[in-house]
């Protein structure tokens, strides 16, 4: 899927802003080199606001005017959970690269970087679509365990998105819809599942509300 079809449809967003080609040249004189995929990201949705109310933190250029420290890490930081829990990049070796692979790593431990996604492209297609959850206009106000009888329901009922984000917070993260401006997203935290869900009006969760309501114990 397309990251304006994305963005539009669970962000609201028909005209995305983007970053210039100063602010992005401003990075690449710190890191030497910019993926491709990063950069095309940044020149079309680095000045978006409605990305920057979602609960984890994109970087975008400024960010890399503002915090000095972020050039003397090693990596290229593309996505960090709200508490520093988990942090997603792309490693300094990888940086000349067109669409490098992405790796997580649990900031607690600070211990190895673990692979995302063999590309930046696929990592961002699932991560918006991931961060698109916390600010869905309309959406169950609890997290939810699932059965799992109550995941096959799901997986029955509604179309599974193809992104996936896997070890983004030692969990693999799937999507689930039945329009395009809905999301349930599937949290895999071992042997049991935590779910979230919400659409973009009050009729596309209305739409998921036919599945979803009655599945799950609130947590």
């Amino acid at each position: 899927m397309k990251l304006q079809e994305i963005v539009r449809d669970l962000y609201g967003v028909d005209q995305p802003q983007g970053c210039t080609d100063e602010e992005i040249d401003s990075v690449r004189k710190i890191f030497g080199a910019i993926p491709a995929a990063v950069e095309d990201f940044w020149r079309t949705f680095g000045r978006t606001k409605e990305l920057t109310r979602t609960d984890d933190t994109w970087f975008f250029p400024e960010d890399f005017q503002r915090w000095d420290h972020l050039a003397q890490s090693g990596i290229l930081p593309l996505l960090d959970e709200n508490q520093y829990v988990c942090a997603a990049a792309i490693l300094q070796k990888d940086l000349s690269l067109p669409d490098p692979p992405v790796y997580t790593r649990m900031a607690a431990d600070e211990g190895p970087w673990v692979l995302s996604a063999s590309t930046v492209s696929e990592f961002l297609e699932a991560a918006l679509t991931y961060e698109a959850i916390w600010q869905l206009k309309y959406s169950a106000e609890e997290y939810y365990w699932l059965t799992d009888e109550e995941l096959a329901t799901v997986q029955a009922k509604l179309t599974k998105r193809p992104a996936v984000l896997k070890n983004w917070m030692e969990m693999e993260v799937t999507f689930y819809s039945n329009r395009p401006d809905n999301l349930v997203v599937i949290m895999d935290v071992g042997d049991q599942y935590q779910a979230l869900y919400g659409g973009a009006t009050q009729e596309s969760y209305a739409a998921l509300l036919e599945v979803m309501e009655g599945l799950g114990e609130p947590i």
